[in-house]
Parts: structure tokens; sequence; C-alpha cells
């Protein structure tokens, strides 16, 4: 047994590698995963709500579009693919997820355009058209809301992000205290016990 979390820097355990299948907006993905990411041998249940239920952007959104715990990559590779005009960043903490993800934007065509990176690596002044996010809940309340801080205020002032959080988990509450920070926060949609929020100034 290891300490690692899907939050772990630098994954000590084993990387077994998989295979990852999935559908969004009629198109189909087989992406790597690996042990020690978030979600490691399926599409989070979460991650498929929001990429079901939140509006993708279209063929001509353009950009850059912040995919914030990117994990194997899912989200960051359908922001790509639907949107080839636009530069994706895919930011998490844990290498391993960083290498998968940059691996799989190869795998789709679109390794050019998905700059993969630390969260500390992304230039300061780089502002987002869209910020998508299956935040990391495990990380606990206060390291939640110190990331949605650090993050959220990098929206464009006509910018919009999409957030996927339980219910059981805080989905509602998380609401809430958005609401309290001054941001519009609508509940999008929910699906099976989750929660999408749009989010935006």
């Amino acid at each position: 047994m290891t300490g690692d979390h899907y939050f772990t820097a630098q994954p000590a355990s084993e990387a077994p590698a998989r295979e990852i299948e999935f559908s969004v907006a009629d198109r189909d993905y087989r992406l790597a995963s690996a042990g020690g990411v978030f979600s490691a041998s399926r599409l989070d249940p979460g991650t498929g709500v929001l990429l079901r239920k939140a509006e993708l952007p279209a063929a001509d959104t353009s950009g850059d579009l912040l995919d914030l715990g990117c994990g194997f990559g899912p989200i960051s590779c359908v922001l790509a693919d639907l949107a080839p005009a636009s530069t994706v960043w895919a930011v998490d903490v844990n290498a391993r997820a960083r290498e998968l993800t940059a691996a799989n934007a190869v795998r789709i065509g679109a390794g050019d355009r998905v700059r993969v990176s630390a969260p500390d690596d992304v230039p300061a002044d780089v502002s987002f058209a869209q910020i998508w996010s299956n935040p990391p809940i495990r990380i606990g309340k206060d390291g939640l809301h110190d990331l949605l801080l650090r993050w959220l205020p990098r929206l464009a002032p006509d910018g919009v992000g999409w957030l996927v959080v339980a219910r059981h988990l805080g989905g509602d509450s998380l609401q809430r205290w958005l609401t309290e920070q001054g941001w519009q926060v609508e509940r999008y949609a929910s699906q099976k016990g989750f929660r999408v929020l749009r989010v935006t100034r």
C-alpha cells in the first residue's frame, strides 16, 4: 500500500496501463489511463455527466480553455476535438496524469493544441474563455475553495465556468458559497446525483 492519491504530485504506486472508451456528442474516444490518477479504470461518472449536460464548445470556439484537474485527459481531449480553433490548458498537480493527457492529446491529433501544465507553470497573463472542472473534492473544503478562488478569477469577462459536483459531496453548498463570493451560479443540470454548475461573473 502507498499513500498515493490522485492529487499526489509524483505517484509512487504501480501504473498498470488501461484503455478507457467513451462517447461524447456522437464522437468515440479511446484514451490511455494508468493507476495513480483520478478514475483510472473508467470515465468518472461525474465527468460523464458534465460532458453530456454542459454546453460543449462549438466548432468555431477560439481562445484559451482550461481543464482544471485534468486527470488522464478526457475533458481536455473532448474540448480540443470539438473546438479545433482553441487552445486547451490541461492542468493537474499529478505528473502521471499530465503525461497521460499529453499522450492522449497526441492520440486524437491535438498534441499541438493541448498545453499540459502543472498549476504553477501556467503563465499569469493567460485568461480563459471557458473553465471546465470536475474538481478534486477529496482535497477538503478549504483546499477546494482555495483552488476555485485561484482559478475562477482568470475567467475572461464574458467567460463561463462549468463545474460538476456530487450532491452528497456538497454540490449545493458549493453553489451557495460561490454565490456568496460574488459569482453568478446556475444549477444548469442534475443527473445521477451530480450537479452541473454554470459559473459567470
